[in-house]
């Protein structure tokens, strides 16, 4: 079987990229590790790429079977994948993966289906049983017998049944109401148990895989002596439809068989018949009364069909059989899931309209309108939803974001489904702006003014220039300098001031004299960390003072 596996692990059934969808198909069993397609090929992305724009497949809560190789851009099997164990009966299994890629930001959805191998012969239950007939049975009357279980599908699921030959009985396979395959056994002469009190019977189930694979049970048929009739139900078939969310101990509904011998050979009790096991434990039928009652819990998403098999039987021994269908309606009892797969923060304030900031999943495990979920986010946010795949969401800008006006912003997700009453749930998405040097430095006035006396201390403080910017962090902290400004020939932070870069504190370096110069102008410049620059005027008036003696 490993073999055949490895043959066909290379096997890549298609991909199609136009939505950003990805299918790729693998059998089942295959060894870990196993190739399953090659990612980066069939969206075009260099392998460098792979590890410098943060590809990832996304964790969504789910076990996760595949995993993507970044040096060489290969999905491949995470562990030993089992369809059956996975998907159980579901005619297609299709394991789902979703692959982000930033830089620019897409999500891209993968389908991988596993194919199905003949890994699972048909099984009976027990490979022994025992049928009891009355040697007054009437020909043509039919006994259902115990089915076998295949976990495969299609033709490498259970196809037929055979019987060893026997002049006494025949056999009839019919399909369910459910679409399984059901044996029953057909009394085609009368038995007359002085002549032969046994008859034994090999009962085959068999696929059409390749190789072909089977299981066999033998059956036991005691021929019993007296009582002339069986049991007769009143329907062949009872249906009933129950909500999921019936009180566990409710009743479901009553079967009634009844017998026209008399004493005890009219004395009826009633049984399953060789059901499921997980079915015995959901219901229970009362052996006199013929009351089935639901003993756990329903669930519509596990289970929402039950055929039952019910047996009368009479003290004498003689049976007949009937069939209970119930349907399980679905009750709006799931709340949808909100899981937030990445959140891209913080945001800065120079990105582009449409630009994705957050990506989220939504589920809903109710069936029809009560797991159709919608979504929204509140209004007047610079943000607006974008439906990515059936159950997926992007957040994106729709506006121009400013940090200066809002710095951050608790992005409020609610899922509503379609059921009525309708359930919700939200979740927050906390998004913070990152700034951007889009303001340059403002001065608090455009010209600054000081009067100082002549001949005043060295280290003087004149005046202080203070700039203001609207930015954060290194775009907001301003620096000065004297830009302009000279004196005979040398520039005036050189001559007779200086200026604090920190601070803006414009201070003299040394006495001035105003015989020598009645007034200083400088420009002074402010420019922040991100190098943006306004300019503001400096104007200093020196005062006389009586320092000169007259001189002829």
């Amino acid at each position: 079987r490993r073999e055949r596996a490895l043959l066909w692990c290379v096997l890549v059934a298609a991909w199609e990229a136009a939505w950003g969808q990805l299918r790729y198909s693998v059998p089942e069993e295959v060894p870990k590790g196993s190739f399953v397609g090659d990612v980066a090929k069939d969206l075009g992305l260099e392998l460098p790429a792979l590890r410098h724009r943060g590809v990832r497949v996304l964790n969504t809560g789910r076990t996760q079977y595949f995993v993507l190789d970044l040096q060489n851009g290969h999905l491949s099997t995470k562990e030993r994948v089992d369809r059956e164990e996975i998907c159980a009966a579901v005619a297609k299994c299709a394991l789902n993966f979703e692959i982000l890629v930033k830089n620019p930001m897409k999500l891209y959805r993968g389908e991988v289906e596993i194919l199905d191998i003949n890994d699972n012969s048909p099984t009976f239950p027990v490979r022994n049983s025992v049928l009891e007939i009355s040697e007054y049975t009437a020909p043509g009357t039919r006994f259902p017998l115990e089915k076998a279980q295949d976990p495969d599908i299609g033709m490498n699921s259970l196809q037929n049944y055979e019987c060893s030959e026997s002049s006494y009985f025949s056999l009839d396979v019919k399909n369910g109401d459910d679409g399984v395959t059901y044996p029953e056994l057909i009394l085609v002469k009368s038995l007359d148990r002085e002549q032969q009190a046994t008859h034994n019977l090999i009962l085959t189930a068999t696929d059409r895989g390749s190789p072909v694979k089977s299981g066999s049970t033998t059956i036991q048929i005691i021929v019993l002596d007296g009582n002339d009739n069986a049991p007769e139900f009143t329907q062949p078939v009872y249906r009933v439809t129950v909500r999921e969310d019936v009180v566990v101990g409710s009743r479901v509904l009553q079967v009634t068989a009844t017998d026209r011998d008399e004493g005890p050979n009219a004395e009826v009790k009633y049984s399953f018949f060789k059901i499921p096991e997980k079915f015995d434990k959901t219901f229970k039928l009362d052996p006199e009364s013929g009351e089935i009652e639901i003993t756990e819990k329903l669930n519509f998403e596990e289970q929402e069909f039950y055929e039952l098999d019910v047996q009368a039987r009479d003290a004498g021994g003689l049976s007949s059989h009937s069939k209970v269908l119930i349907k399980v309606s679905d009750v709006n009892n799931h709340v949808p899931e909100i899981v937030i797969m990445s959140v891209f923060s913080p945001v800065p304030e120079d990105t582009p309209l449409g630009t994705v900031v957050a990506i989220f999943n939504v589920q809903d495990r109710d069936s029809g309108a009560n797991g159709e979920v919608r979504c929204s986010i509140a209004e007047g946010l610079p943000f607006r939803l974008e439906r990515s795949f059936d159950n997926y969401y992007s957040v994106v800008t729709a506006e121009e974001l400013d940090r200066e006006e809002v710095p951050e912003y608790n992005v409020t997700v609610r899922a509503a489904d379609g059921g009525s009453p309708a359930l919700w749930s939200s979740a927050v998405l906390a998004l913070r702006v990152l700034d951007v040097n889009d303001n340059a430095p403002v001065f608090a006035e455009a010209r600054y003014s000081a009067r100082l006396p002549e001949n005043n201390a060295a280290g003087a403080l004149v005046l202080t220039v203070r700039a203001a910017d609207a930015d954060w962090g290194q775009n907001a902290r301003v620096r000065y300098r004297l830009s302009e400004g000279r004196v005979r020939g040398a520039p005036l932070s050189s001559y007779l001031f200086t200026l604090d870069s920190v601070t803006g504190d414009v201070k003299v370096t040394g006495p001035l004299d105003y015989e020598e110069g009645k007034y200083y102008e400088a420009t002074v410049e402010g420019k922040d960390g991100g190098g943006l620059s306004a300019h503001a005027k400096v104007h200093i008036d020196v005062l006389d003072e009586n320092d000169n003696a007259p001189t002829l």
